[in-house]
Parts: structure tokens; sequence; C-alpha cells
């Protein structure tokens, strides 16, 4: 993955990304944030993931939708915090949700603090795990609250007319929050239902918890540059679209890397979403064309949590053999392609450009 499509190398997207994910954590480490939060668990618990290293991708696309449209990033940098931190709330449920015991190579924050629980409290298994998964909903609902108190800082601190941080404060809790949580219902409700669904359904599901929020990225970035909210100007609705349809193709991406990527770089298990029977695309793709042996082996691991490595492992070459993991590359670079088309009204500069590889990027990642 040396470079993109268009022969810019990913390493100038990444140390760009890298560079403004500094300054983030830089902001978000100031002392008058660290100290608002206590007692030290619910302190540790919400920095943990913040401080791990993650792609910090959906900040990113906001500062460079920023950038792009002539704006001062610096003006941005509290709202792209806001929207890392949303983000990050939304993992620690999602994790909770799922049952998930790592992200990003580490434990998630229920079962870091069903362990710590349990050690330093001396509390049995199922008290240690009620206190763990406490932790963990006390956590999000702090960082949800922190998100809204970064967009607010946009006005106070670097000088967002009030206007513009209303009316992405109204967008992301009465458009993007519930579309969220519809989302993460859906995904719940259709978890061993894949015989059932529609490819429409899915893909719906998929954007609801991933290209919603991107979406709103890209117009909070664009909105700022232009202090200017109104949804209807052509530039922020290029890249509001831009966001959306990268937010598509990055999540299926993501159920790619979740059959055929390294788990050493994904930082958990290979192959989860199939037994924890995520209906994602490549199940759904996988039943319509396996044979009736194909099926049964394909729905014998599908959530299940006992299958073994061998048993995943055979489902996930199934997978592969049917085509549908290359179908499915395939529809994410339409909807990358569909996205680049989206920049053409925007001024020719080097956010511009970062952000054309910034979406060749969400599909050629490893990890």
């Amino acid at each position: 993955m040396a470079e993109s499509t268009g022969g810019l190398p990913f390493s100038a997207l990444l140390n760009a990304v890298d560079c403004r994910k500094r300054l983030l954590l830089d902001y978000l480490m100031q002392e008058r944030f660290v100290e608002r939060f206590r007692p030290p668990h619910i302190r540790e618990a919400v920095y943990s993931y913040v401080t791990r290293g993650g792609k910090s991708l959906r900040p990113a696309m906001a500062l460079l939708s920023c950038g792009a449209l002539g704006g001062d990033e610096a003006r941005a940098l509290p709202v792209a915090a806001a929207i890392e931190v949303y983000h990050t709330w939304t993992l620690v449920h999602d994790d909770v949700i799922d049952r998930d015991s790592t992200r990003r190579g580490q434990p998630t924050v229920h079962c870091d603090f069903a362990r710590r629980a349990a050690e330093e409290y001396g509390l049995s298994a199922s008290d240690a795990e009620h206190y763990g998964r406490t932790i963990a909903m006390l956590t999000g609902d702090l960082q949800q609250a922190w998100s809204w108190s970064l967009l607010f800082e946009a006005h106070l601190e670097r000088g967002v007319t009030a206007e513009v941080v209303l009316r992405l404060g109204q967008e992301l809790a009465s458009q993007v929050t519930p579309l969220l949580v519809e989302g993460e219902a859906l995904d719940v409700q259709y978890s061993g239902r894949a015989r059932q669904l529609s490819e429409e359904a899915v893909l719906d599901m998929l954007w609801k918890k991933t290209g919603a929020l991107y979406e709103f990225a890209g117009r909070a970035g664009a909105a700022i540059a232009l202090d200017e909210a109104a949804p209807d100007i052509p530039e922020v609705k290029a890249i509001a679209r831009f966001g959306s349809l990268c937010g598509a193709a990055f999540q299926i991406q993501d159920d790619i890397l979740g059959i055929v990527g390294d788990a050493s770089q994904l930082g958990k298990p290979v192959g989860s979403d199939i037994r924890e029977g995520k209906s994602t695309l490549l199940t759904l793709k996988a039943l319509e064309r396996a044979d009736e042996r194909g099926r049964g082996r394909i729905l014998r691991s599908l959530g299940d949590d006992a299958a073994s490595a061998e048993d995943i492992a055979a489902v996930s070459a199934l997978i592969r053999d049917l085509g549908v993991i290359d179908d499915a590359r395939d529809m994410a670079r339409q909807y990358v392609n569909e996205a680049l088309t989206q920049l053409a009204p925007l001024p020719d500069n080097e956010c511009r450009g970062l952000l054309a590889l910034w979406a060749e990027y969400l599909i050629e990642r490893e990890f």
C-alpha cells in the first residue's frame, strides 16, 4: 500500500493525519479537561481509547474539509476533537453490546475494568463483570457530554460563530445520534438473520452506523471554513456527500478486513463478525451464492461463540472462493469513485488533494 491509484504516496496522507492527530491529542490532554473526570477509574476509562493510537480519520475529515475550503484548521480543532470523542463513546458502548474483549489490540473498557475490579476490590466474577459494564456505560455517557462541551468551545475559544455551532449541535443531536442508535439497534436485530435480509437493508444499516458521522464531519469542517452552516450551500453539500460515500466504503472495507485481515494489525480477532452472527454484506452474499452444503457450513458458524478457529477459517475461505470479497471491494471502489466526483467544485489546494488521497486510503488500508 505504498501509493494510491492517483500516484501520490499514502505516506503523504498518513503524515498529514498524524500531524493533526498530535494536535488533537494535545488539545484533549489539557489539564482543564483531564481534571474533570473522577474518580481515577473513570478518568482512565474516558481516555483509554483516545490514547490508544486509533486512526482519527473522522476528525481528519473535518479538518481537511475546513482547509479545502480555505478555512483556518485551528478554528475547527475543537469540533474535530468533539467528533473524535463522540465517536469514542459509540465504540465504548458498542463493545459492551457486541461483548468484544479487545479494541485496538488491548482490552475493551468493560473487560479491563472487570479485571481491575476483581484484582483491586476482590469482587466475584459476576460482580466484577457488572462493575466493568457499569464503568463502560458511565464512560460513554461522560464522553458524549464532553463532545458537546468541545463543540461549544469552537465558539467560546476559537471564535466560530454561535449560529454555526448551534446548527452543528442541533444536527448532531437530532439527526446523527438517532441514525447511529438506529443503525446499532438494527445491527443487533439483524444478527443471525442474514438469509432474511436484502442487500439494501444491510447497506442502510451500515451507513447509519458509519456514514452518518463521516457526513457530519465533512459538513462541520466546511461550515466552519465558510462561517455558514446552511445545508444547501453547494460546497457544503458536496463535502457532506463526499463524507457520506466514504463512510459507506470504509464500513465495507472494515467488513472485508474482518475476514481477510491480519489480527495483529486489526487489534481484534479475525472472524469475530462471524462468531457474533453479524449480518454483513459479505455473509449476505455468501449465503446467496453458496450451495446447500456451503450454506450449512456458514450457518453453523454464524453466531456461534464456540466456533473453532478451523470453522472460522473454513467459512472465511468459502467467502473468498465465492468471489464475495472481490465484489465487495468493487462496491467500495464504486463508492469512492463517486465520492471523488464530489470534490470537483472545491478549490484546487493541498487539502483537497489530501481528501482525495484520504478516500483512496479508506479502501486500501490493511487495518
